[in-house]
């Protein structure tokens, strides 16, 4: 997470259990993205997802069968109680996630609040704050 100045403000890894599946992934990203933000008292909020299927999840309406009923709507109300946004990116403007993505596939935790940039995320974060033009081949 970044501030309106692109300054790093805190972000999170971690290993997701019983995960083989992309889509529970970045629906677990979101959601614990948003409790995060929720956590930490931010009421205005832009997200921002590399993931249409998960946008069109979270705003459209799913079905009481669907795999992910529980998730999704705890996504939606953790969204409704605060101003948070949903954007959808492409995968390469999103390069910071990109980053803890990997970085939380090593990992044995469950979840790591980083209140300071880990290692190696810097360069990303100081292109990102320049407006570093990502072009999609």
């Amino acid at each position: 997470m970044r501030n309106c100045a692109g300054v790093f403000a805190s972000g999170f890894s971690g290993f997701i259990t019983n995960s083989t599946y992309i889509l529970l992934e970045k629906l677990t990203v979101i959601y614990q993205r948003l409790i995060l933000i929720r956590d930490l008292g931010i009421d205005e909020f832009v997200c921002y997802s590399d993931s249409l299927i998960c946008i069109s999840l979270i705003t459209g309406t799913v079905g009481n069968f669907h795999v992910y009923a529980t998730l999704i709507p705890d996504i939606t109300n953790l969204i409704h109680t605060s101003t948070v946004s949903l954007h959808h990116t492409i995968h390469e403007g999103n390069q910071c996630a990109d980053f803890l993505a990997k970085f939380r596939a090593t990992s044995d935790y469950a979840l790591t609040v980083h209140v300071s940039p880990p290692d190696g995320i810097c360069i990303l974060l100081m292109s990102d704050a320049i407006g570093t033009f990502f072009s999609r081949e």
